[in-house]
């Protein structure tokens, strides 16, 4: 039975993998093999998508549960840092491994990623947990940062569906869950895929927007969004393909903006913005993450949403 809006306790689920994000940033150029470049910047601080679109999303005045699994070591740092945010531990256990590690290494470009997977190896079991699903069917929207196992997919979806919730899904660059056919059907039984360009050539083929389009009508998917960085987004539904471009900005660091995107997108979903006018957010708050080092340092506020989108888009 599907829960009135007005009695659920969060905007907002955000579930998935949670990092401590070591990120190199002002790269000249990327390294040949034996080469050794210098960092201009360097940064440690919170990582993971779910992390990342879950501050955002906060930073918006949304009500944020976010879901996940950290070391115990890592305990008072990240409660201090998401405190910060707004976002509660709540929805946080503590593991049996360490936090999860990613080296960041970004250029304005673009942005390669050295991962410890820790403690997030024992996610699927957490999600699998009535107080998780709990947790999950109280949310006006579930956002999956993950690469959802198809197993748990079956269970999740239709009983987050069942509960009145919206859903999306950014899996990240997860080649082998991407290119599993196994997959697809939780592709179609999301309400919105949000994956990138070098995400999307996996399915389709190459990155050019028309592939993706083709491949989302071949596989069945209602609505996707295709992430394009400083060439905005495109849309892929059944209005065709279009485009929705970025806003102009001096980007410093290209960490987390897919992750800002996300939370934009999402914002303007709760609002019952049109697909368009939620990716025109997505847009502006990917741009805007991506005026300071690392993923959280630059994530917007309202105030800066609306001024940006109406100086870019006009509405």
């Amino acid at each position: 039975m599907a829960i009135p809006a007005t009695l659920k306790s969060w905007d907002v689920a955000v579930v998935g993998e949670i990092f401590a994000d070591h990120v190199f940033s002002g790269f000249p150029a990327w390294p040949g093999p034996g080469e050794e470049v210098i960092a201009e910047n360097y940064l440690r601080e919170l990582g993971g998508g779910a992390i990342n679109t879950a501050c955002a999303l906060s930073r918006l005045g949304r009500r944020v549960r976010l879901v996940g699994l950290i070391g115990e070591a890592d305990l008072d740092w990240f409660e201090s840092r998401l405190g910060e945010f707004g976002v509660s531990m709540e929805g946080i256990r503590i593991g049996n491994d360490g936090t999860g590690i990613t080296v960041s290494v970004s250029t304005v470009e673009d942005r390669s990623f050295f991962t410890y997977a820790g403690v997030n190896r024992a996610l699927p079991e957490l999600l699998a947990s009535p107080e998780i699903l709990a947790d999950l069917a109280a949310a006006r929207h579930v956002h999956f940062a993950l690469p959802l196992p198809r197993d748990l997919a079956e269970i999740l979806l239709p009983l987050l569906r069942q509960a009145g919730c919206t859903t999306s899904l950014d899996v990240g660059y997860s080649p082998a869950w991407l290119r599993d056919p196994v997959n697809r059907p939780s592709l179609r039984d999301v309400d919105l895929f949000l994956p990138n360009a070098k995400e999307a050539a996996l399915l389709a083929g190459d990155e050019e927007p028309s592939s993706f389009e083709a491949w989302s009508v071949g596989a069945g998917i209602g609505r996707a969004v295709m992430k394009h960085g400083a060439g905005g987004a495109w849309i892929a539904d059944e209005r065709g393909l279009r485009r929705v471009p970025a806003p102009r900005i001096d980007a410093v660091d290209s960490t987390g903006a897919g992750d800002a995107f996300d939370a934009g997108v999402i914002d303007g979903l709760l609002d019952g913005e049109s697909i368009d006018g939620c990716v025109e957010r997505g847009c502006v708050c990917g741009a805007l993450c991506t005026t300071a080092a690392g993923a959280l340092q630059s994530l917007p506020h309202s105030p800066q949403l609306r001024t940006l989108r109406e100086q870019t888009y006009g509405s």
